[in-house]
C-alpha cells in the first residue's frame, strides 16, 4: 500500500487528511501494525485514486495465491 501511495506522489499525511484519521493510522497501516478491513481497505484506495485489484493481484504475486482450507465433514 505504501508503494502504491508513493507512485501517486500523496504523503502520509495527506492521505490521512483524505481518510480523516490521524497520520499514524496511516503509519501502522502501511507497516503492518493495523491490519484493515475490507472497507477500510477500499477507503484506502479510493483516496489514493487507485486501483483495489490491480494492488490484490501485486500481493497475491508477492505471497503467492490463497491456499483453500479443508472442506468440513457435515455431520
Amino acid at each position: 500500500m505504501r508503494a502504491a501511495r508513493e507512485a501517486r506522489g500523496i504523503t502520509q499525511q495527506e492521505l490521512a487528511r483524505r481518510l480523516g484519521k490521524p497520520q499514524s493510522y496511516v503509519s501502522k497501516a502501511e507497516m503492518g501494525e493495523r491490519r484493515l478491513d475490507v472497507v477500510e481497505f477500499l477507503h484506502f484506495m479510493r483516496a489514493i485514486e487507485g486501483e483495489p485489484h490491480a494492488l490484490l493481484r501485486d500481493i497475491e504475486r508477492e505471497y503467492g495465491p490463497a491456499r483453500s482450507s479443508p472442506a468440513r465433514k457435515r455431520r
